[in-house]
């Protein structure tokens, strides 16, 4: 698996997904085996680029490549301009979001909402290949099977990117209509991959080993990719990725190997946004990653006040240790309310 000139270790993938996929975040699911992660969209508007929260989506400093940065807009000029920018920091890939539904992103006509105009989002598209081709940069497209059921234009939209110069296009098996509602489809994923020559990823849903194997060969898409499941366990990633190699499922993770994890990845988080912010910040984290786990929903039903990056560390130090006396290989999940919320 290649994204331009980048070699890729496996064909495992982590979605871009606002609020999560920051760096501390997108470490963790290397270490769990994921071939590629994807910053988390930033805005390609000159005012918003400078703001606190935009430099810290743009940190990748021992990180492993290629680093992806996901810029979205809705005008070509200034998408350029932030590809350029961000490729001038250090971006190795640019990635073009037209997948987004969030009703403050398709106000603007940005992300999802592209898909309503193909001549608009064909301009940006021609515009950020323009801008990263000096400096040989590819450029990358995920976008949604169309805005709605009635509107599924993703294999023209596909034919239009590959021949401005896309390398790569990721597809989510939903329509903007519908947001993260209904079940996937992966058959307009299917058209794509049978309509272009680049490399197709397919996205939505996949939340198993078994359920990535059997999307592969639904689509023969080149790679997945997964989201709100390596969110909830970021280990599921290296499950994923051994069970596409050999066929055969990998045990759970050791219980301690986790707690190892998940410790240092707290610490990379306070690093990054302070203790203060950081402790309030990782509580959405270890809400997903721990709230399914046996006895983790209450734990952090009651960690939720801790303000103290320190406290708040012991504490899910404590937890996990607990959790590995009790088990040696880390538990079966349960869905609980969190994780549907």
């Amino acid at each position: 698996m290649r994204i331009g000139p980048h070699a890729l270790p496996n064909a495992v993938f982590v979605a871009p997904m606002a609020g999560v996929t920051d760096r501390p975040f997108r470490q963790l699911c290397r270490r769990f085996g994921a071939g590629y992660a994807v910053a988390e969209m930033v805005a390609a508007r000159p005012d918003l680029r400078g703001t606190a929260k935009s430099r810290l989506r743009g940190r990748h400093e021992g990180e492993p490549g290629p680093f992806a940065v996901q810029i979205v807009g809705a005008d070509a000029a200034a998408m350029a301009e932030s590809a350029a920018w961000n490729v001038a920091r250090g971006a190795q890939v640019i990635d073009i979001n037209m997948g987004c539904p969030a009703r403050k992103v398709c106000s603007q006509w940005s992300g999802s909402a592209l898909m309503q105009n193909e001549a608009l989002a064909l301009r940006i598209i021609e515009a950020v290949v323009a801008a990263c081709a000096p400096q040989g940069v590819p450029v990358t497209l995920k976008m949604r099977t169309g805005w709605s059921a009635a509107q599924r234009n993703a294999v023209s939209l596909a034919r239009a990117a590959e021949g401005a110069g896309v390398q790569m296009i990721t597809v989510h098996g939903r329509t903007r209509e519908q947001g993260y509602a209904g079940e996937a489809e992966y058959e307009t994923i299917a058209a794509v991959k049978a309509a272009v020559r680049v490399p197709v990823v397919a996205n939505g849903d996949i939340d198993s080993p078994e359920k990535a194997a059997a999307v592969l060969a639904a689509t023969r898409a080149d790679a997945v990719m997964l989201g709100r499941a390596a969110w909830r366990a970021p280990w599921l990633l290296r499950q994923v990725a051994h069970y596409l190699a050999t066929g055969r499922q990998l045990a759970a993770p050791l219980t301690l190997e986790v707690r190892s994890a998940l410790l240092d990845h707290l610490h990379a988080h306070y690093a990054l946004y302070g203790e203060a912010a950081g402790a309030r910040s990782a509580r959405k984290h270890l809400q997903r990653m721990l709230g399914g786990l046996p006895g983790g929903d209450a734990f952090v039903q009651s960690l939720m006040p801790e303000a103290s990056a320190l406290r708040q560390w012991q504490a899910v130090a404590d937890f996990l240790m607990l959790l590995a006396e009790r088990h040696e290989r880390l538990p079966g999940e349960a869905p609980i309310r969190s994780q549907v919320a």
